[in-house]
């Protein structure tokens, strides 16, 4: 910078640093001047005390201080090889250096030993741009010797984020025992529980003679209330190691009662870890299956609404059109019951059992149910599917009520309902299933509560003039069941603990045959059909959100198009586990 003024001119030369430090390079490499060697691996290099001591506090402690080393002509450096310190030398003297995949990890370590801070941070920032599922575990590790902060974080963020890969590479094996149990109990880690119990047991397979021994520390970071209770009961509890573990024997027999049981007041021995919540990485996600969309059509999407980015994603389409069936949502899975074949020119009704597995994205026979039947509800309980009335073969009103279990996958009839209805509000709550109003055979609103006891098979009613819905959705927020319209804008709450109803704000349009889900606490609901002010019905894409802690309404948006008569659901699982179609 060069400036005029009245006291005088003032000069200022920015290549004279550089050409200083240039011309100090050719007096190093010409040993002119130079009043030290610093050796390593039998290799000198001459060097001048003042450049190395300017240029580093682990140099200038050893020349500017009374160590034997400032007055040594030739000082040995301990820790590290020629090459690297060739290199060093080079970057002191030009301020240049090439990082590679082959030399950065000794880089590192010796910018590290000298202190030398922008090299470390580009060391550092070559190792973040070259990290692999494959490598991060070694390379945390080397950022917790180095203190390296930043290249610990990034790391740490691959490792949880790429769960699956990193277990199934050479450094988790390489792992002491405290680092896989803090890994595997991070919140932040990405993968399902079933995935984390294989992790520990081929990390224990690698040495089992030296890991069996960790088995139960290990176990507890699987938080098994979230495992599959297929996996659970046919693989994790036949393992040999698990069951050596009286501890581990102890963790599975809790898992059993509150799986089986239909109330945890059942199991007072729960273990603290059952009180682990889900992991971050299990996300809930609002899914739509199926319905009639647009002029009525009936429709085999599969839509799953990503909040983040505000975007309905298509999953694999229903297998075929079913009208009026119902879809329930179960350990990452979709299982859409019964309907009536729209391509059945005999208007037969089904009893087929359609799964579709979110982590595959693909769909699956299950189980058929015992009776053929549309127009009815489902609901799941523990690791249970309701599914309660409807309409039958012969197109009557069904009373009957079957229960199928996912852990044996077997369907057996349950007790019926005391009056057979169609289209009433369900809600399983505290080992009840209620249905709320529907209709009679005679298409009259029923002003009735019946109340199915899980546990002891039997029904009871009780008579009301709250309820007057049709076609209406209900869901559960804490101890209160929500019915949300049906031929009316009124949403009304149920409290089951105090056995009383209490009116919450009104929809803005008085709606039936919508979906209705919750997502974090909040009430969502989808599609529909309408009733305007004039009494005409118009099919609905509206998409709201109903907030329970302020009693307010927002709109979501839009559908990707009107629709009605759908499934809707929340399912929780870790969403790069899922194929998009």
């Amino acid at each position: 910078m060069e400036e005029q003024s009245l006291e005088g001119f003032f000069f200022q030369d920015h290549n004279f640093a550089l050409e200083l430090l240039r011309q100090f390079n050719i007096f190093r490499q010409n040993k002119i001047l130079t009043d030290v060697c610093i050796c390593a691996g039998g290799c000198e290099f001459a060097c001048h005390r003042n450049v190395l001591a300017s240029s580093s506090p682990y140099f200038k402690a050893m020349f500017c201080n009374n160590f034997k080393e400032s007055h040594q002509e030739k000082v040995d450096i301990q820790g590290i090889d020629q090459e690297t310190l060739s290199q060093i030398i080079l970057y002191v003297y030009t301020g240049e250096i090439l990082i590679t995949g082959e030399n950065v990890l000794l880089l590192i370590e010796a910018a590290s030993m000298f202190q030398y801070a922008k090299l470390f941070e580009a060391c550092s920032k070559y190792l973040q741009d070259q990290l692999t599922p494959h490598n991060c575990l070694s390379i945390k590790r080397l950022s917790d010797i180095l203190c390296c902060e930043n290249l610990k974080s990034k790391a740490v963020d691959m490792a949880l984020k790429c769960f699956p890969e990193v277990a199934n590479s050479e450094d988790l094996k390489e792992l002491c025992a405290w680092e896989l149990i803090n890994y595997l109990g991070d919140d932040d880690l990405c993968g399902e529980e079933e995935q984390v119990f294989e992790a520990i047991m081929v990390w224990i397979q690698h040495d089992p003679q030296a890991r069996k021994s960790y088995m139960q520390d290990l176990f507890e970071k699987v938080r098994i209330q979230y495992v599959h209770p297929t996996f659970l009961f046919q693989f994790i509890a036949n393992d040999p190691l698990i069951q050596s573990s009286p501890v581990c024997r102890s963790y599975l027999e809790t898992a059993r009662k509150l799986m089986f049981c239909f109330s945890s007041t059942n199991a007072p021995d729960i273990k603290p870890m059952w009180h682990a919540p889900r992991r971050y990485s299990q996300q809930e996600f609002m899914i739509n299956v199926g319905g009639r969309k647009n002029s009525q059509q009936t429709t085999r999407d599969v839509l799953l609404y990503d909040e983040k980015t505000h975007q309905w994603i298509s999953l694999a389409k229903l297998p075929l059109r079913l009208y009026k069936a119902t879809a329930v949502g179960l350990h990452s899975n979709i299982y859409v019951l019964g309907g009536m074949p729209i391509s059945n020119e005999k208007r037969q009704v089904s009893c087929n059992v359609y799964i579709l597995s979110l982590k595959l994205n693909q769909w699956r026979m299950g189980e058929p149910m015992l009776v053929p039947r549309y127009s009815h509800r489902s609901l799941t309980y523990k690791n249970y599917i309701f599914s309660i009335g409807g309409i039958g073969d012969n197109h009557g009103i069904l009373s009957s009520v079957e229960r199928y279990d996912t852990i044996y996958n077997t369907w057996e009839a349950m007790a019926n309902m005391p009056l057979a209805v169609l289209h009433p509000a369900v809600a399983a709550k505290d080992q009840r299933i209620y249905l709320f109003g529907g209709e009679d055979c005679m298409k009259n609103p029923v002003r009735l509560i019946q109340v199915y006891h899980v546990s002891r098979n039997m029904w009871f009613r009780m008579e009301t003039r709250m309820v007057k819905n049709v076609c209406a959705p209900a869901v559960v927020i804490g101890d209160r069941i929500i019915i949300v319209g049906g031929y009316t804008r009124r949403i009304i709450a149920y409290d089951s603990k105090m056995n009383k109803f209490i009116k919450c704000a009104d929809m803005k349009d008085r709606r039936m045959h919508h979906g209705a889900t919750v997502i974090r606490n909040k009430l969502y609901v989808t599609g529909g059909r309408c009733l305007t002010t004039d009494n005409t019905i118009e099919d609905s894409s509206s998409f709201d959100c109903y907030d329970p802690e302020t009693d307010s309404w927002t709109s979501k948006g839009k559908l990707p198009h009107r629709l009605f008569d759908h499934g809707c659901l929340t399912l929780q699982f870790v969403p790069q586990a899922i194929p998009q179609s």
